[in-house]
């Protein structure tokens, strides 16, 4: 039988979060496309964002700013489980994470096996960021896509889903997670969608934190940890 999870957003929450994701995939890229020219730049003290990088700064400093807005309570009460297992926490997501490396690695031999040739381009697409501006874009990647993205896929989807069936929940929650991350490449080349299978291992290890756990905090820390290793084997790879 399926633990009891105490950590869950309101009816209400649920509404504002889930209508954030076609804000944060169409409404908003819109916008700024239109308020920041292509092939603007902004001038900071470390030189200057290209036009990609600054778009996905702004894209996710908006959405993390909006969620721990609507999700403020929310966000304090799930700490309480946290500091009474510190511990027991970092355990579990340190665990989490290797199982999530691992399951990743027998993706990639799979894909291999298969032959596919494609790259994913999401991940091309942060790398060629990193190489421009690794601090904006480490910033994004380790701090502010985390709380978007937990928000809407875990508190949001996998919470909403569980409360009806725990295997639909992480069902729902690890498919959407990775169709989020290959849909738009997925327009112009429909091989792309080979790649939700890369997101799979992560997306489930990010699932069952949460619950293991009951705080969203786990998963943000998990989430947190994979980008922000990744950002680091860019920096070393430069």
């Amino acid at each position: 039988m399926a633990q009891k999870m105490n950590s869950r957003i309101t009816a209400r929450q649920a509404i504002l979060v889930l209508a954030w994701l076609p804000v944060h995939l169409f409404v908003l890229p819109w916008l700024l496309i239109r308020l920041i020219p292509p092939g603007s730049a902004i001038l900071t003290e470390q030189g200057l964002l290209n036009y990609t990088t600054t778009l996905h700064v702004l894209l996710y400093g908006i959405g993390a700013l909006y969620m721990l807005v609507v999700l403020w309570r929310f966000f304090r009460d799930d700490f309480d489980p946290i500091w009474e297992h510190p511990f027991r926490t970092l355990l579990m997501v340190i665990g989490a994470y290797l199982l999530s490396i691992f399951g990743q690695t027998l993706v990639s031999l799979l894909l291999d096996a298969i032959e596919i040739t494609a790259g994913n381009e999401n991940n091309e697409i942060v790398s060629e960021m990193a190489v421009s501006n690794i601090g904006p874009t480490a910033a994004m990647s380790v701090f502010l896509a985390p709380i978007v993205e937990e928000s809407i896929f875990r508190a949001g989807v996998f919470g909403l889903l569980r409360r009806k069936s725990r295997v639909l929940a992480y069902l729902g929650s690890i498919l959407l997670f990775g169709l989020y991350h290959v849909f738009e490449a997925a327009l112009d080349d429909p091989i792309q969608l080979v790649f939700i299978l890369q997101y799979v291992p992560p997306a489930l290890a990010l699932a069952y934190v949460y619950e293991k756990n009951d705080s969203i905090w786990a998963s943000i820390f998990l989430h947190m940890l994979t980008n922000g290793v990744a950002m680091y084997a860019l920096v070393t790879l430069q």
